[in-house]
C-alpha cells in the first residue's frame, strides 16, 4: 500500500494517476478526501493529530507527505513542525518509507548547479522552519 498524506493536490494527483498506472493499491488522506474508484482508498485525518496520522500510515510500505499548509508564517510555525513528528513516527511504527515533497525555498539564491552539498540559505521565516526540521 502506498498511502499518500495531503492528497488532492497537484503533485497528488499526478502521482496519483502514475501508481494506478502501476496498478499500485493507494490511500488517500486528507482532512476531506474525495471518493475515488478502483485500488484507491480514501481517509479522513488530521496529520497535526499522532493517533490520526498512525492510523493514516498503518499498513503501508511507503508514505509521500504533500501537505500543504496556509502559507502563513504563524500556520508554519505552529503546524509543520508536528505534521513533519507525526508522518515520521507514523512512517516508522508501520515500518514504511517515508517520501518527503520539498521546494527549493530553503536554499535561497544559488549560482550554479543545486546538489545535495547546496548550502542551505533560507531566503523567508517559513523556510527558517522548515530549516530548523
Amino acid at each position: 500500500m502506498i498511502t499518500i498524506l495531503g492528497a488532492g493536490g497537484a503533485i497528488g494527483n499526478e502521482l496519483v494517476k502514475e501508481l494506478t498506472l502501476r496498478n499500485q493499491p493507494i490511500r488517500l488522506v486528507s482532512r476531506n478526501p474525495k471518493a475515488r474508484t478502483g485500488a484507491v482508498q480514501t481517509m479522513a485525518a488530521d496529520l497535526t493529530q499522532l493517533d490520526d496520522a498512525v492510523k493514516a500510515v498503518s499498513g503501508s510500505s511507503v508514505a509521500c507527505l504533500l501537505v500543504g499548509l496556509k502559507y502563513e508564517l504563524k500556520s508554519w510555525r505552529e503546524l509543520w513542525p508536528r505534521i513533519m513528528r507525526n508522518a515520521i513516527e507514523a512512517a516508522k511504527r508501520a515500518n514504511a518509507r517515508l517520501v518527503f515533497f520539498d521546494n527549493v525555498y530553503m536554499y535561497g539564491r544559488v549560482d550554479g548547479a543545486m546538489t545535495e552539498e547546496t548550502t542551505l540559505r533560507p531566503c523567508s521565516r517559513k523556510v527558517e522552519v522548515r530549516e530548523e526540521i
